[in-house]
């Protein structure tokens, strides 16, 4: 017999394995990709100023057929406008008791659930506060990989990885995001606007807001009735915004263009 479809556009069964994540992680990002054609109406809807977006450059490192992410692990580095820069490790998916004792304690590791209309998955990121120029540095060829995350990132990444080094990964990036927090008016909580632009034109506008595991269903409710009554468009299909970047860049590496 058929399951029906609940809240967030899940079955019985997937709400129940979201469910079990959710008891184990430290937050939940509810997630909107808006369509391309809706993105100058939602940005008019919800009143937000780009003017008040911060600018930042992501940059990935992976082999050029996506190995690592083929293993469910992201290698990422962040350039911040006014910022420092960051870094992170992150396994996707990942089940919370999974995680080894020595790393699940870490104050700089986060295990989020992230659930967006007809999906969801856990991760875990180990993130690391850099300095300076390093990310610039780095993409520059100028500086190693490595030198971009701590030694406890690097233990993780040994740790999920089969025998790959991170100097020996390809850069792939940067995509420009522009990341505007707001508030809109009656929601009565801060959401998240990313744009993420493509090299070839191509753009992926993501509405986001985070909250406490336990208060995730009521405001993934409050919240889709909140923007479907500001017009927003709800029905556009869900995209992955670094899925998105890994394929593009790693398809420009295999064919040897300049990106």
């Amino acid at each position: 017999m058929p399951t029906t479809p609940g809240p967030l556009g899940l079955s019985d069964a997937q709400l129940e394995e979201m469910l079990g994540l959710m008891r184990e992680a430290d937050s939940v990002e509810l997630k909107l990709t808006v369509p391309h054609a809706a993105h100058r109406s939602t940005v008019t809807a919800l009143g937000m100023d780009p003017l008040d977006a911060e600018i930042r450059q992501v940059f990935f490192f992976d082999t050029p057929d996506l190995a690592l992410n083929q293993q469910g692990v992201v290698v990422r580095a962040r350039r911040v406008q006014r910022r420092a820069d960051d870094s992170v490790i992150k396994l996707r998916p990942v089940a919370p008791d999974d995680l080894p004792d020595d790393v699940r304690p870490s104050r700089n590791l986060v295990v989020e659930v992230d659930a967006m209309p007809g999906g969801y998955v856990c991760s875990a990121s180990l993130k690391h506060q850099g300095s300076g120029t390093d990310v610039r540095d780095v993409a520059a060829g100028t500086k190693a990989i490595h030198k971009l995350y701590s030694k406890e990132q690097r233990r993780f990444f040994a740790a999920n990885t089969d025998g790959v080094e991170l100097d020996d990964l390809s850069v792939l990036g940067p995509i420009t995001i522009l990341k505007l927090k707001f508030r809109p008016r009656d929601l009565g909580r801060r959401m998240v606007a990313e744009l993420w632009q493509y090299p070839d034109g191509s753009q992926i506008l993501e509405l986001s807001t985070k909250c406490a595991p336990g208060e995730a269903f009521q405001v993934a409710v409050e919240s889709r009735a909140y923007l479907a009554g500001q017009g927003v468009d709800l029905s556009g299909e869900q995209q992955t915004k670094t899925r998105t970047a890994l394929k593009y860049f790693s398809s420009r590496l295999v064919d040897g263009a300049t990106v």
